[in-house]
This record gives structure tokens, C-alpha cells and sequence, in this order.
């Protein structure tokens, strides 16, 4: 594709040779002749005079380079719809498998893909366009949205409901029973039934081998545009906003209400029945507990203000240095005090001597008192 029509297509303005022929995109470091890459972080902007791509996303105030650039507002998702040009996912032609098991009270919309080994339970409605890729699992009573697309060994258990462009990776579980249990009076855990479904929105992306709860009572939702990366864990009865992001190994405790626009970074940890107000962001490993007003930016566990924490941070690398400084000053107090004490010793040595030698401060005999 030329760089004039790519410009056309991302909706960038450009410096620089509109017939360059460009064939793929590549990371500045990496890219060579014909591939278009991207400045979206500061601290690789020298590189943008090093790089042997042949064209540069930038933003519209980037310093004038000898590369051909493309300037646009947002170059991060500009490169991401380049990606989007270049790359074609593989596609899988509507039918189905003869491997595959599909009830017969099941309802499949037009255009779909069911791959081998696929199971759709009893009951269930699936829309249009849908893609179940090998060993996916749909169980009873299951209403699912157009475009849905889920990869080999996704599972989707009864009674869940998913809307429209729902993305499931590879071996995620949506509606796995909730991990409740009450102990008895023998002190033994007893299971609580999980009667609740998932009920997931529109656009929403799961990614590999994630879980989604169902919930004991009530129902545990993903509101549209959410994005659950990998490894993360969703309890019982949690809601999770609109456009959130939740990254890998994230953990939310059931009944973890999580407003919309949220960014939880790797491996935060979110107590349950914990309201967390909309735009909030965690940084990584961040332990949440109780509730957190809207657009707080948080670190540390326990979690507290985010420049607070980074200040404790920095101080904490210096803990070792900071101690041998506090050694060193008590040593130098220790010394200080030792040489204070012989200094008064001395002192009260030379003022008995003095008042030894001195008549007027001896005692009479006849008079002890004088």
C-alpha cells in the first residue's frame, strides 16, 4: 500500500513521500524499509532520527525529521488499526462440523462457524455470525448476542447471557459456579448453591483462561467494553463498568462493585463487597479495601494515594543507606555523650578538690552545721 493511501485510511496529515510503498508495521526499534511504526512514548522520540522505517506515526506538535511521518492526535491507536490493515486473522467459512454436538432444541443464527468437538447445550440461543472454534462448550439455556467469537476450549455455563461482539480466548469460563460455602455446626464448609448467572454487555473481551463467576443470588455482570486480560478472576456477584480495564492476575473478591473506566494493573487485589468509584486507577500489585471515591489514583498494599506511595517507594530503596546514616549519627550521639560524662566527671572531681582545699568550706569541730 502506498504511504498516501495508508494516510487516507488511519485519517493522518503527512510529511513525506506519498508513493512510498509500505508493506507492514513493525516497533521503531525493529522496523526497517517499508514498514510503518509509531512514537507514542517521549523517551523514544531520539529514535525517530536512528530508525530505518520508512514512515513514522507521530503527534502533531513532533519536531520536522527526514522520515516520512504521519501525523495524528492518538498514534498508539493509529497503529493499532494499521496492525488492523496489514494482519488478517484467519477466517472460518460458516458451517459445521460433523464432530460437533448441538441439541436440537438449540437456535443458531445465520453465518455460523461451529468448529469440532463443539458442544451447544439445550435451549440455548445463539446470534449471527457466531464463531465456536474447537472443544467450546455452550450449556443450557445460554442467550448469546451477534458476532459472537470464542476460542477452542472456552466454556460458557447455563443460563449466562452475552451480548453483541463478545471476544472469549482460549480457556476462559464464564459462569463457573462462585466459590461459596458456609460452615456448619461441626465446623465443616457447606456448599452454597451458585444459582446466579453472568450476564455479559456488548464488546467485551475475555482474555486466556479467565473466570467469571456466577453468583449465588443476584446475577455477576460485565458491562460493555470491558476488558478482562488473562489470568484474572472475577467473583460472585461482582459488576464491573463500562470500558474497564482489568489486567492479568487481577483477583475481585465477590460482590466487588467496579464503576466504569477503571484501570486495575497487573495483579491488584480488590476485597470483596468493595465499591470502587468510576476513573479510578490502581497501580500494580495495589491491595484495595473498602471503598474508593471516584478518579483516586492508588498504589501500595494497603493501597494509599499513588504520589504518596511512590515517595514511600523511593524512600523504601534507600532504607539500607538511611539506616547506616542513623547507625553512624547514633554512634557520634554515643561518643558525644561518653566524652559529656567524663567531661563532668572531671568536673566534679576538681570541685571536691577545691572544696578541700578551701578553709572557709571545712566544718568546725565544735560546730558540724557551720
Amino acid at each position: 500500500m502506498r504511504l498516501g493511501e495508508l494516510a487516507e485510511v488511519l485519517g493522518g496529515d503527512l510529511d513525506g513521500d506519498p508513493g512510498l510503498e509500505i508493506d507492514s508495521v513493525a516497533g521503531i526499534e525493529d522496523a526497517g524499509p517499508g514498514q510503518l511504526t509509531f512514537i507514542a512514548n517521549p523517551k523514544y522520540a531520539p529514535q525517530s532520527r536512528t530508525t530505518r522505517a520508512s514512515a513514522i506515526l507521530v503527534t502533531p506538535d513532533f519536531p520536522v525529521i527526514p522520515t516520512a511521518t504521519l501525523r495524528t492526535a492518538n498514534p498508539y491507536l493509529a497503529f493499532a488499526r494499521a496492525v488492523g490493515v496489514f494482519y488478517q486473522p484467519p477466517f472460518y467459512a460458516p458451517g459445521v462440523d460433523p464432530t460437533a454436538a448441538i441439541d436440537a432444541t438449540a437456535r443458531i443464527g445465520e453465518g455460523a462457524h461451529i468448529g469440532a468437538y463443539a458442544v451447544v447445550g439445550p435451549h440455548v440461543t445463539l446470534g449471527d455470525n457466531a464463531t465456536l472454534l474447537p472443544h467450546v462448550v455452550i450449556y443450557p439455556r445460554c442467550i448469546i448476542g451477534n458476532g459472537f467469537f470464542a476460542h477452542a476450549h472456552a466454556v460458557v455455563r447455563e443460563s449466562c447471557r452475552i451480548g453483541n461482539n463478545v471476544l472469549l480466548q482460549n480457556g476462559v469460563v464464564i459462569g463457573a459456579d462462585g466459590f461459596g460455602f458456609a460452615k456448619d455446626d461441626a465446623g465443616r464448609w457447606q456448599k452454597i448453591p451458585q444459582s446466579g448467572p453472568v450476564v455479559i454487555g456488548d464488546d467485551v473481551e475475555v482474555q486466556a483462561n479467565s473466570c467469571i463467576d456466577r453468583a449465588s443470588v443476584g446475577e455477576t455482570h460485565v458491562r460493555r467494553g470491558a476488558k478482562i486480560d488473562n489470568l484474572a478472576q472475577v467473583g460472585h456477584g461482582s459488576w464491573v463498568g463500562e470500558d474497564t480495564l482489568i489486567c492479568a492476575q487481577v483477583g475481585l473478591a465477590g460482590s466487588t462493585h467496579v464503576g466504569n473506566r477503571v484501570i486495575l494493573a497487573g495483579q491488584v487485589g480488590v476485597a470483596g463487597h468493595c465499591r470502587i468509584g468510576d476513573e479510578v486507577v490502581a497501580m500494580a500489585q495495589s491491595g484495595l479495601h473498602g471503598d474508593i471515591e471516584p478518579g483516586k489514583v492508588l498504589g501500595g498494599s494497603p493501597a494509599f494515594d499513588s504520589r504518596q506511595w511512590m515517595k514511600v517507594v523511593a524512600l523504601y530503596r534507600r532504607l539500607p543507606e538511611v539506616i547506616r546514616e542513623l547507625q553512624k549519627s547514633d554512634r557520634e550521639l554515643q561518643k558525644s555523650d561518653r566524652e559529656l560524662q567524663k567531661r563532668d566527671r572531671e568536673l566534679q572531681k576538681k570541685d571536691r578538690e577545691l572544696q578541700s582545699n578551701d578553709p572557709r568550706l571545712k566544718a568546725s569541730p565544735q560546730n558540724p552545721d557551720r
